[in-house]
């Protein structure tokens, strides 16, 4: 089948869907078109041409939607690689730090090679073979890397010039650690060497001491200590250049001394340093009683660690603790009999680094299916809005392809040419979208945005000429009634939605079941986009039922408003399950990620509460002055002040256990306790009891349960016994945390237990700099708003919520223009319709009446639908749903998840601004229609 000729003249209409374009396009292609012929460039070209604001705006919609595509797997690999290297930086390169130590060569050896072992040059040729034993993607920081001889027991110096807390002798440890010259700088004298060969009977050595060494040992230079059985001189003091870094935090020792305690019931306390010798003073040590190692620390880049290659990375340092690649190790240290078996070997190698991989990547596991919710919603709502620009094109342009379907065009070659038209505008402005992402977040995975580029263009692409396509399939130039009142469904679409279903209610099982820890994989993430397709489904299935309830009452109204909007309401598409989809999708991920980041404050909130007790805090092991409460009253935003004497070391009973015993002013601490909602209890439980009689006492769960109600003696510090009976059980309380406590009037105290050692203050907006001037320097404030703050600390979390935040947004975005295409496919019939009313009398305040309430339906249906959705979607999951490691990652295992919390606003507001847009935008064309003439859009409507 040919695709067709024409040679008549154009007709006059260049509207989009007028027929000159398409003449135009025939003509420019005449003569090449066998089906399966390529693609004429004429006919898209004459396309764009006679429809340039729609390819400018479809351009937009595709770089705008390939740019936050290709933009959210960068993001999330940004955040999460910072979260894991701040992670690192927290553990300290004591724990990071790959530490590979090996022991002299055996006695058996002679001497002379045993002293080569210690030897720099023979180290450094071992150093360059270990490194290149690390596996990929470990890579080292060369420059913290080092390697050297130490003493693995600390030696006694008998100089009695050191220090000597409980007059046992200092210790030091002898270190030769190459670099020093490199990482510090000289404060005083200079740096140790060695004069002529050292060997392992040399006595004599030079060395050099951190200067928080000298300070603590009262070293200084020239000094000299006597370390059996050598001599050492202090020949200069040197300052880190980095503290903090591995060359010298690996070993702390290095830089700063240790004042080490002795077990208990020992009380002898002594001092603990380092002496930095010369590299090439290392073979001495032999002779040494500490029993020195050779070592390599092998730092590892903290820049270049990335959270994909975790488990990489986990298997990297497997290998090096107990693996092919130790086994590479011992043979180029420990020599080739290794090579018979890995126990003949001396060398170790070990790290704590595995135990922060594992540590974060279950905090990433945690995170991730959470944004992933959003990724499917925000990604569901893009892609539907790609479609309905793609059906409203096909809508708009059915006249002209119905045309050419009956004038011989064939449905491989038009669904072609539409591909073909589509791909001239989406494919540019892909790759532009997908530049800008790549411009404005550098790092990250690259392919993994391409292909959600090229997934966004591809959709783009599909969407008018597989609509086209299933349109145009038969030729008729006539259709009938698409409406939701007469199409009925399809058994291919019962079948359909019941799949759909099931798959939902798995998701949601599944969920509830297994939680968000990742085993339940991309199904539990796509449970609410499956819960908001399910109501979108259904929604359509019962739109119609109320309309035709209403349409019969609606006749017998005297105006013809009512009935003709809900008459013209139930006509609409059957298509419209596409924008309902979009809007509940939306409302139910933004309802989903409003209760997510309210089960996130909450949690905080809560959390910062319990630590603190109350807005802020003022506490000190000794009395507070009487004062302090009345001048704290008076700092700004402080409303209430209850004052506390705590006594941490009471003794109940036999004395077996201590209590903390609070005392309190029974008034103001319960109405601080009812305000806070941590054990709120009434005032007369702690009225003052009568001469001789127990003290009643307010007591936690685990308290009660140990001492029960009969009275009971508290043994205090200062020797005094106060009586006591248990007359209410708390769950917590605000003056202490923990599980025990026991809570009684400040008046049945003593004169020195009853003395105020805590304040609990509660106010808005409170000033901690203020309220640090007038407490006393021994007194510790600390603040509700600075303890809350302290939870967000992470890159992880803030990268997470950040994610989720603009994935909320964008989908509302969407959602917006979801809304905006649908009423826009349905704009020239809807103006058309107003202007005949108009010559018929309507007048322009009916006319206003007549698109809102037409539009009114289809907008109540989606904001009810997405606000029963989103509950439905919050109640359903939440017990599945563990945001504690998005709230509280340093909480303890035991502490209860935080769960999801309704949040009314992210479920009402979305909903509301649904219904205000579609009104707004019937209030818009019937005032945009008025100012037009009556024939001008009688036109307008005939020519579609």
């Amino acid at each position: 089948m040919r695709w067709f000729r024409t040679g008549g003249a154009a007709s006059s209409g260049k509207g989009e869907s007028g027929v000159s374009g398409v003449t135009a396009g025939a003509s420019a292609s005449d003569g090449d078109a066998h089906e399966g012929s390529g693609v004429s460039v004429p006919w898209v070209r004459t396309r764009l041409r006679t429809a340039t604001g729609t390819a400018c705006a479809l351009a937009l919609l595709v770089a705008l939607t390939a740019c936050l595509a290709a933009a959210f797997p960068r993001a999330v690999d940004r955040y999460e690689d910072s979260g894991l290297r701040r992670a690192a930086e927290q553990a300290r390169p004591d724990r990071t730090g790959i530490e590979v130590y090996a022991p002299p060569p055996s006695l058996m050896e002679t001497t002379r090679f045993r002293e080569d072992a210690l030897r720099p040059d023979m180290l450094a040729e071992q150093d360059t073979e270990v490194r290149a034993q690390v596996p990929d993607p470990l890579v080292l920081d060369r420059d913290q890397s080092t390697y050297g001889v130490r003493t693995t027991q600390d030696i006694p110096v008998l100089d009695p010039w050191l220090p000597r807390p409980t007059g046992d002798p200092a210790r030091v440890t002898l270190v030769a650690q190459t670099g020093l010259a490199a990482h510090s700088s000289l404060a005083q004298g200079r740096l140790p060497r060695a004069d002529g060969q050292v060997a392992s009977t040399t006595r004599e050595l030079e060395a050099a001491v951190s200067a928080e060494t000298a300070k603590a040992l009262h070293i200084k230079v020239g000094s000299v200590l006597h370390v059996p059985p050598y001599t050492v001189r202090i020949t200069g003091i040197v300052t880190p250049r980095e503290p903090r870094g591995a060359y010298w935090s690996t070993k702390t020792i290095l830089r700063t001394p240790a004042l080490i305690r002795e077990p208990l019931p020992s009380i002898a306390m002594y001092w603990v340093g380092a002496l930095l010798l010369y590299p090439d003073a290392a073979p001495a040590l032999l002779a040494d009683s500490g029993k020195p190692e050779r070592y390599w620390q092998l730092a590892p880049d903290i820049g270049a660690l990335r959270a994909r290659d975790i488990p990489a990375l986990r298997s990297a340092i497997a290998s090096l603790e107990a693996g092919p690649a130790l086994r590479e190790v011992r043979r180029e240290i420990d020599g080739p009999s290794t090579e018979l078996s890995e126990l003949n070997g001396s060398t170790e190698v070990t790290t704590d680094l595995d135990e922060v991989l594992i540590s974060y990547g279950r905090l990433r596991e945690s995170v991730a299916p959470l944004v992933a919710v959003a990724a499917f919603g925000t990604g569901t709502v893009a892609a539907v809005v790609l479609m309905m620009a793609g059906g409203l094109t096909a809508e708009r342009r059915r006249s002209e392809l119905a045309l050419l379907r009956a004038r011989g065009a064939s449905l491989r070659g038009l669904t072609a040419r539409l591909f073909a038209e589509t791909a001239a505008v989406a494919v540019p402005a892909g790759a532009l979208g997908l530049a800008a992402a790549l411009l404005a977040i550098p790092a990250g995975r690259a392919g993994a945005a391409v292909w959600a580029a090229v997934a966004v263009t591809a959709v783009t692409c599909a969407a008018l000429p597989l609509r086209a396509a299933a349109a145009h399939r038969l030729v008729r130039v006539h259709t009938g009634r698409e409406d939701v009142a007469s199409v009925r469904p399809s058994r291919r679409r019962t079948v359909a939605e019941l799949t759909l279903l099931v798959l939902a209610a798995g998701a949601v099982e599944s969920l509830r079941r297994r939680g968000t820890s990742g085993s339940a994989g991309d199904l539990v993430s796509l449970a609410p986009v499956l819960l908001g397709v399910i109501a979108a489904l259904v929604l359509v299935r019962l739109y119609p039922l109320p309309l035709r309830g209403l349409a019969r009452p609606a006749a017998r109204l005297r105006g013809a408003v009512a009935h003709l909007s809900l008459a013209r309401a139930g006509r609409t598409s059957a298509s419209a399950v596409l924008p309902l989809l979009a809007l509940l999708t939306a409302l139910t991920t933004a309802a989903f990620g409003g209760s997510v980041l309210a089960g996130v404050r909450e949690a905080r909130d809560h959390a910062a509460l319990l630590s603190v007790g109350a807005d802020a805090r003022v506490e000190s092991a000794a009395p507070l002055p009487s004062g302090l409460p009345d001048r704290l009253r008076r700092s700004p935003g402080v409303s209430e002040v209850s004052t506390l004497s705590v006594t941490f070391e009471a003794k109940p009973a036999d004395g077996a256990q201590t209590v903390p015993l609070v005392g309190v002013d029974p008034a103001d601490y319960a109405a601080l306790s009812a305000r806070t909602g941590l054990g709120a209890f009434p005032r007369g439980e702690l009225q003052a009891a009568a001469a001789g009689a127990p003290a009643p006492a307010l007591a936690s769960t685990a308290t009660a349960r140990t001492y029960g109600t009969r009275p009971f003696p508290v043994l205090l510090p200062d020797g005094s016994t106060l009586t006591v009976r248990i007359t209410a059980v708390l769950d917590r309380t605000p003056a202490v945390s923990g599980p025990d406590f026991l809570i009684v009037n400040r008046t049945a105290l003593g004169p020195a237990a009853a003395r105020p050692t805590g304040l609990l203050l509660t106010g808005e907006n409170l000033d901690g700099t203020a309220l640090r001037e007038a407490a006393p320097k021994t007194a510790t404030v600390r603040l509700r708003s600075e303890e809350r703050a302290g939870y967000v600390d992470s890159p992880l979390q803030t990268g997470a919520e950040r994610v989720y935040t603009t994935a909320v947004a964008a989908g509302t975005g969407y959602t917006v223009l979801a809304l905006l295409l649908s009423l826009l496919r349905t704009a020239p019939e809807r103006t058309a319709l107003l202007a005949r009313l108009r010559t018929m009398g309507l007048t322009r305040a009916a006319g206003r009446r007549l698109l809102i309430l037409e539009s009114l339906p289809q907008a109540v249906l989606a904001a009810l639908g997405g606000v029963l959705t989103g509950w439905a979607t919050i109640r359903l999951l939440s017990p599945g749903i563990d945001l504690t490691a998005l709230a509280l990652p340093t909480a303890e295992p035991g502490a209860g998840a935080v769960e999801l919390r309704m949040d009314l606003p992210s479920l009402a507001i979305p909903a509301a601004a649904v219904l205000l847009l579609a009104v707004g935008v019937g209030v818009g064309q019937a005032w945009w229609s008025g100012r037009r003439g009556s024939v001008t859009e009688l036109r307008a409507g005939d020519a579609r």
